[in-house]
């Protein structure tokens, strides 16, 4: 009896070790991969100059893509551990309209965050363009951004389910890399076209968003129980999130002569914004999945299991953190960009990220608790609201901090 205990025990350790340095790995490749986006975000500072608005657009569209994939990963991750996935894209089956409601919350949500975009410059004053062009240029863009990282999700998935892989520990950190490195240049390449296009030009581009738009609600009342559950649920939650996201934009917009002055921090933001939203991305989708099983209770005080995964996210943040300042500092070198210096970009990243990960860290235990208390899925809200703080939080750590080192 003692020897099936410590057996059991031994094989759960193992699991912990083996989930840990899985989750450790796809941080490793999300950060690295998201400093494609990152230099391209220093290499078109100009453009985000010249184009009055658009970085207002930047971070909150980024954090939707992954926002929304990541709403479908960690669903499909709870139907895997409730034996309930099937690698079928039907209606009525989990992946099938599940893929379904991504597309359609991506165009949705789009249009929203292109008119709170609009809406929110207005009232600070800040410069931006038409809202006919905010509109097209972020449907547009999202639409084609929102398919790539929808259509990665769902590949992460199945392989996850075909090789027995545990999707809670790499689909956060997948689709919040993929959604960082495609949306940033869907988005400045779609603003330069719409922004060169003739009128006439224009009034077409504008025609076939809008129908899209309609398209998109008329859906909404033609579908499936799982997708109005989606939906329902989705919808809601996004919409005032958009706010979050734009609010950072706003930030970064009046702050951004001086992030040009030390290009290298644009260098930082995406990879920063990656790290430490996917680190919280994998402790909501786990304890969505843990409270879906029984082995985590919607407490207020976390269980022990929970406090485990609160320092596996600060020994993550340990070993990336610093890893991103440096890494920002010799790339903005190679590419002839401005930076502070090896030392302070290290410090930057290493205090400032800190500070996100123990707001990430409070903000998606207490989210899953209260969504679980309310008789809601935790799947639809952790990573969402996670990724959607990330944005506020981590941009006002990273400029607080950046003004208290280097002013």
């Amino acid at each position: 009896m003692k020897l099936a205990i410590a057996g059991k025990v031994k094989g759960s350790l193992l699991q912990g070790h083996d989930e840990f340095f899985i989750g450790l790995w796809t941080l490793l490749l999300s950060v690295s991969l998201s400093f494609i986006a990152g230099i391209y975000l220093g290499a078109v500072s100009e453009v985000l100059i010249l184009i009055p608005g658009l970085m207002v657009l930047v971070t909150p569209s980024i954090n939707m893509r992954g926002a929304i994939a990541g709403i479908l990963t960690s669903r499909l991750s709870s139907s895997m551990h409730l034996g309930a996935f099937e690698a079928k894209l039907e209606r009525e089956t989990e992946l099938g309209d599940n893929l379904r409601s991504s597309i359609i919350l991506t165009v949705m949500i789009s249009a929203v965050l292109a008119v709170f975009g609009k809406l929110i410059c207005l009232l600070t004053g800040t410069e931006v363009i038409g809202i006919a062009e905010m509109i097209i240029i972020s449907v547009t863009s999202g639409t084609c951004a929102g398919l790539v990282v929808t259509a990665v999700g769902v590949f992460i998935s199945v392989i996850c389910y075909r090789k027995s892989w545990n999707l809670d520990m790499v689909g956060a950190p997948v689709v919040t890399t993929v959604g960082d490195i495609v949306t940033l240049p869907f988005l400045v390449i779609t603003a330069i076209l719409v922004m060169q296009l003739p009128f006439i030009g224009i009034v077409i581009l504008g025609i076939i968003v809008l129908a899209l738009i309609v398209w998109a609600i008329l859906s909404m009342h033609s579908a499936t129980k799982t997708m109005k559950d989606v939906l329902r649920e989705g919808l809601p939650l996004l919409v005032p999130l958009c706010l979050l996201g734009i609010a950072a934009g706003v930030l970064y917009t009046n702050e951004l002569e001086k992030l040009i002055a030390a290009a290298a921090v644009l260098i930082l933001i995406s990879p920063f914004m990656n790290g430490c939203g996917s680190i919280g991305g994998i402790l909501t989708s786990r304890i969505g999945t843990e409270m879906h099983m029984g082995l985590v209770d919607a407490k207020v005080f976390p269980q022990i299991l929970v406090w485990k995964h609160f320092f596996e996210n600060y020994l993550y943040a340990l070993l990336i953190l610093p890893l991103m300042g440096l890494v920002s500092h010799y790339a903005a070198v190679l590419f002839g960009i401005t930076t502070p210096g090896l030392v302070p970009m290290i410090l930057l990243s290493l205090c400032a990220g800190m500070i996100v990960i123990t707001v990430m860290n409070l903000l998606g235990y207490f989210t899953a608790v209260l969504t679980y208390r309310l008789g809601y899925d935790p799947d639809n809200f952790g990573v969402p609201v996670v990724t959607s703080s990330i944005d506020l939080v981590g941009a006002t750590a990273l400029i607080s901090t950046m003004m208290f080192m280097f002013v």
